[in-house]
């Protein structure tokens, strides 16, 4: 028997054109993310655009777009201006529009600037309603990302300081030589030399010499002198002021993104520590899914928690009952925090673990072990010893926050039979104990073993862990693509909205439940009504 081939035509498909909707499917991601955008409050984002001239592309569009594109590891606006033309998913959402790469460009890198906390943030509360959170708990942790900068254009801080203060000896020995040899009144203010000259005075100062009548007979070499001042000496003062402007207080930042700091990346292909340009990333989670982001440019994470906190607390007008974080964030100026904010944390410290072993508990002369009388505020000795307190001691973490250390001194340890194992040191033995962190950690330990403690403890290492994980190895995103911390910000914002409506969608496609994504009009909301308490029996079961 001869083949029957079907008919087709590249000429002529259809004597009507295609409806692309009815290409969609009932519960395609794309259909989720066009309902979900249209009810988006968007007012800060429209207030940009202003009247005349030709129309312009609705942002809602752009959004959509946008959003399908972070869904699909499609980070890029040239492979997202081709796919409008050729991927039928953008097409419909698109609506049959073809904005090229540099609008969709401008939009994420400009409009989305101070918008796309409140876009993430809308979208999290629509989950809350749909019962997929609660906000009531928040796994925080971290991560490093690389930043798009050249790993090898680094600034350093010791080596600006170190070089700034060489270059500053020579100017004030060049000043000294010089003020002399005039024996002018203005070149002594100051007392002849200034230790802290900045490139403002010394540029006065050039000037003064050059106005000086006394300066025509110095000789050619000073001349020559005061000529290498002003043309390499002050630039180069210049240029360290520049730097340590934009170091703030970090150690580090790249050239080619001077907001980006080198941090130590756990993507060590060369096995040798090296540091590259990145930025930190803080995450809130609960149930898998993204409910607060920050990005941050020091790379340790306990100096991270409370302006991650506030920015939560912004976004919802409120604050989680409990925090769960890893040891990183367990220290004095955080658990403060948390019991201001009045805030249940299960938060490991560092030693928390090793307090947990009989070798710890057993060791008689660990500081946390000996006696302590609180009425009287001494500490015995394994001897017996009576350890007074003899001053408090105040010190200051990197972040500014105050800490008081009381000091502790037996009186006396010569020929004490147990000194060998007490302590090596000369002298009488000094411990220093500050009581309010012992008393925070005391809390901490009291949260972390408790029942409910051990219960929540458990679940931090599948929430916020695996949620780097997709977002690294399954969404391939380990680099930024934009530089600037405020860009930067906007494309995590992006990643972290994809991220959530992967889980959405897995949640839906988990219960089998369709007509979860239609959201057309108000007709709907009894319909809907009825689904999410279907939704929420089926969960419970």
């Amino acid at each position: 028997m001869q083949p029957v081939f079907k008919q087709h035509s590249v000429h002529q498909q259809a004597l009507f054109p295609i409806n692309l909707n009815d290409l969609i499917s009932e519960n395609h991601s794309a259909r989720l993310i066009d309902s979900v955008v249209e009810r988006l409050e968007i007012p800060d984002i429209i207030s940009q655009y202003k009247g005349g001239g030709t129309s312009s592309y609705h942002p809602k569009m752009l959004l959509k777009i946008l959003f399908y594109g972070y869904l699909n590891n499609t980070y890029s606006c040239r492979k997202i201006a081709k796919a409008i033309k050729e991927n039928i998913y953008f097409m419909w959402l698109s609506g049959g529009l073809q904005p090229d790469f540099r609008t969709i460009n401008d939009f994420r890198g400009q409009k989305l600037k101070g918008s796309i906390e409140k876009l993430f943030s809308q979208l999290v509360e629509m989950m809350v309603d749909l019962e997929l959170i609660s906000l009531e708990k928040q796994f925080i942790d971290g991560t490093k990302i690389e930043a798009n900068a050249h790993k090898y254009s680094f600034v350093w801080k010791k080596a600006v300081e170190k070089n700034k203060e060489r270059l500053q000896g020579k100017i004030d020995a060049v000043l000294a030589e010089i003020g002399q040899a005039i024996d002018s009144d203005i070149m002594h203010t100051d007392n002849q030399v200034d230790s802290q000259m900045d490139s403002l005075k010394l540029e006065e100062k050039i000037q003064t010499i050059n106005k000086n009548t006394k300066a025509a007979f110095l000789t050619k070499q000073q001349k020559k002198v005061i000529q290498k001042l002003e043309n390499e000496q002050l630039p180069k003062l210049r240029e360290y002021e520049q730097h340590l402007e934009i170091l703030g207080d970090r150690n580090s930042y790249a050239k080619t993104d001077t907001d980006a700091t080198f941090m130590r990346m756990k993507e060590d292909h060369m096995m040798n520590g090296q540091l590259k340009p990145a930025y930190n990333i803080q995450i809130s989670t609960e149930n898998q899914i993204i409910t607060h982001y920050s990005t941050h440019q020091k790379s340790t994470d306990f100096t991270t928690l409370e302006s991650h906190l506030d920015g939560f607390e912004k976004a919802y007008q409120k604050q989680s009952k409990q925090v769960i974080a890893d040891a990183g964030y367990g220290s004095q100026e955080n658990y403060q925090l948390l019991e201001n904010k009045q805030v249940d944390f299960f938060i490991p410290y560092n030693m928390y673990r090793i307090e947990q072993t009989r070798k710890h508990k057993k060791n008689v002369f660990h500081a946390q072990n000996l006696f302590y009388n609180a009425e009287q505020d001494f500490l015995v000795c394994p001897m017996g010893q009576k350890m007074t307190n003899i001053y408090t001691k105040k010190s200051k973490t990197t972040t500014g926050f105050l800490q008081h250390h009381s000091v502790y001194q037996a009186i006396n340890c010569e020929g004490c039979p147990m000194r060998g194992l007490c302590f090596k040191a000369q002298g009488n033995r000094r411990i220093e104990i500050n009581h309010n962190l012992q008393k925070l950690k005391t809390k901490a330990r009291e949260n972390l073993e408790s029942e409910l403690g051990k219960e929540i403890y458990s679940k931090r290492c599948i929430e916020p862990e695996p949620v780097f994980g997709n977002i690294k190895q399954n969404k391939g995103f380990k680099r930024f693509t934009l530089t600037k911390i405020t860009k930067v910000n906007i494309e995590f914002g992006l990643i972290a909205i994809a991220h959530n409506f992967s889980k959405w969608i897995a949640k839906v496609r988990l219960y089998n439940f369709r007509p979860f994504f239609r959201f057309r009009n108000e007709l709907n909301n009894l319909l809907e009504l009825f689904l999410m308490i279907d939704f929420k029996y089926s969960i419970n079961q």
